[in-house]
């Protein structure tokens, strides 16, 4: 009688006869790579994998898949799925993939912007690292392991289940994995009083080109500091994360205040740029811009999100010393423990049950593309009044109900002046005032409307340039955008990769290229914005 795994695995096989459409070459590398990950790993590591005539394969596509304008028939899907549960799976996949020619996209919580953990243009699998989500929290040393397919709100429920003095600085959204999130940086409103994610990491388990594995100690200091925001997928499979807690207040203080331009908005946002990057560091104000109809009026509704690290009778005297035109009141702060904080900013509504962290589909996909820039200067009056009539131009009546737009502005300051931009590889630090997000979501379908939406906004992009960083003009990591420049699936070409490289990571993209030349010379880690070796 056959052994079941030898039964499954050749099933496998068979149905490698119903593919789509492969050619010669890709049956026979996908036939050699299932091969060897059938007998040169675990057993098991054949029941974590898909392919396209498995039932569950587009189910698994598509579970991690968060923009919409990539769940089409023309994106271009992997030959095969892989979700290892064991790191030997994940030593087995990379040795497999480049004994066989195949490149690799991993994947953990699917919020790439450009969807570069899961498309490509060349014969490719994913690695998919969702079952890798432990998290192992010790009080007593205030230090936590995470996995990288576990989620922000993962971690903020975790942490919050062992104690209600600590927290981490993260991001907002709940449902981001913690892999693609601390490879880019990653930040919250905790940046400007304890840095970014990547600040605060203390130890690395990784994957490298060679299968091996490796932690801090062994992978060397240039391997941990590369990976640590220059975008772990153009070195390593980074497995899991030792991270150091952050203490914060048993009850904290935030506030939503929403103001339009009939209201005053201009003036309030144009003090904002002074207030907020220099104000305490134990307060957090970011300002989401918004067009909106107001009894059939079009104007700009800029809403200022606060958060504190402290109860209200505290913040309101800093405010009203500092920022007495917001009016803040006491009613519009609310006092809630930190990890309830992290379901207000995401949108809930006070009192939702922190369980909502645990879970990983909390929204609908939909059709998006977003960009980043950073502000350097004060953006006068007469420049706001400009800007806010090239954010109306994004939409008309027609669209209110359709599309979404707004620029979500987080300040810097505080923690972010005092740490060196060479510390990490992540470099927005000193003199920026403060972070732009342009974030564009629409639901009708349809490549003429993605194409005229994406249009829209690269052209506010384009007026937007007087107002931002120059030379390069700055970009963030983690808003990942192609427009910005990408090489070819299947090289990375040194000079097209200069050109993202210095928007991302400015004078550390150098040492980045030679961090990648000395860990993964053959660059077999690459995506369309990977780091190339030095030339």
């Amino acid at each position: 009688m056959l052994n079941p795994n030898c039964v499954h695995f050749l099933t496998l096989l068979i149905s490698l006869l119903s593919l789509p459409s492969p050619t010669i070459s890709q049956s026979s590398s996908l036939t050699n790579f299932l091969h060897c990950l059938r007998y040169g790993s675990d057993p098991i590591v054949s029941q974590s994998i898909y392919i396209a005539s498995n039932p569950a394969f587009q189910t698994i596509l598509q579970a991690r898949i968060k923009n919409r304008r990539f769940l089409n028939p023309e994106t271009q899907k992997p030959v095969a799925i892989v979700v290892p549960t064991l790191i030997d799976h994940v030593q087995g996949t990379v040795i497999c993939a480049k004994d066989n020619g195949l490149q690799i996209r991993i994947r953990s919580g699917g919020h790439d912007y450009e969807g570069l953990s899961y498309r490509s243009n060349v014969t490719f699998i994913i690695l998919d690292m969702a079952n890798f989500r432990s998290i192992d929290i010790d009080i007593k040393t205030e230090t936590a392991w995470v996995q990288s397919g576990a989620t922000l709100g993962e971690l903020y429920y975790h942490i919050a289940n062992k104690t209600n003095m600590h927290g981490f600085p993260s991001g907002v959204c709940p449902t981001v994995g913690i892999g693609g999130h601390f490879s880019g940086g990653g930040y919250g409103n905790l940046m400007r009083k304890y840095g970014l994610s990547v600040d605060n990491i203390l130890d690395i388990i990784a994957v490298d080109a060679l299968g091996n594995v490796h932690d801090r100690a062994s992978m060397g200091e240039d391997l941990f500091w590369a990976i640590r925001g220059g975008g772990g997928a153009s070195f390593a499979v980074v497995v899991s994360y030792k991270i150091k807690l952050v203490r914060v207040p048993n009850k904290v203080t935030v506030f939503r205040k929403g103001f339009t331009l009939e209201q005053g908005a201009t003036d309030l946002v144009h003090k904002w740029q002074q207030i907020a990057p220099n104000i305490n560091e134990e307060l957090f104000i970011r300002v989401k811009l918004e067009p909106s109809f107001i009894n059939g009026n079009q104007t700009v509704t800029a809403t200022f999100i606060g958060f504190f690290l402290g109860r209200r009778e505290k913040l309101l005297p800093i405010i009203s010393k500092t920022f007495p035109e917001l009016n803040l009141t006491q009613q519009d702060c609310h006092e809630m423990r930190w990890v309830e904080t992290t379901l207000f900013w995401a949108g809930f509504p006070i009192g939702t049950p922190i369980e909502t962290l645990l879970n990983r589909t909390l929204w609908t996909p939909l059709f998006f593309k977003n960009k980043s820039d950073y502000v350097k200067n004060v953006i006068p009056k007469e420049s706001l009044n400009k800007i806010w009539k090239m954010t109306m131009a994004m939409m008309d009546r027609n669209d209110i109900n359709k599309t979404r737009f707004d620029l979500e502005c987080s300040p810097y300051g505080g923690k972010m002046n005092v740490i060196p931009e060479s510390n990490t590889p992540f470099p927005h630090r000193k003199g920026n005032l403060f972070l732009i997000q342009y974030a564009f979501s629409w639901i009708d379908e349809g490549n003429n409307v993605s194409f005229n939406n994406i249009e829209k906004l690269r052209k506010l992009y384009d007026g937007m340039a007087p107002y931002v960083s120059k030379d390069p003009r700055e970009c963030f990591l983690n808003y990942r955008d192609l427009d910005i420049g990408s090489s070819r699936s299947n090289e990375t070409s040194f000079d097209d990769a200069k050109i993202y490289g210095r928007k991302y990571f400015k004078d550390n993209y150098t040492r980045l290229t030679k961090v990648k030349a000395s860990v993964d010379p053959n660059d077999f880690f690459k995506y369309e914005q990977s780091i190339p070796p030095i030339n």
